[in-house]
């Protein structure tokens, strides 16, 4: 497994504990972790594919 593969779980892990954490803070001083962490998997997901779709073509 890549290294840009391996870490989307790895970003997934924080980012529900981090959101975990924050629960039990009233709701106007929690942080966007949720989206924060949604757009983090995206954009690893979609380095992924870049990734191995040139590494494939490349072969």
């Amino acid at each position: 497994m890549c290294i840009i593969c391996a870490s989307v779980p790895a970003v997934a892990a924080v980012g529900a504990k981090i959101n975990a954490s924050q629960l039990s803070q009233p709701q106007e001083k929690r942080k966007p972790v949720g989206r924060i962490t949604g757009i983090l998997i995206g954009l690893l997901m979609t380095a992924s594919i870049v990734y191995h779709t040139l590494r494939w073509q490349g072969q």
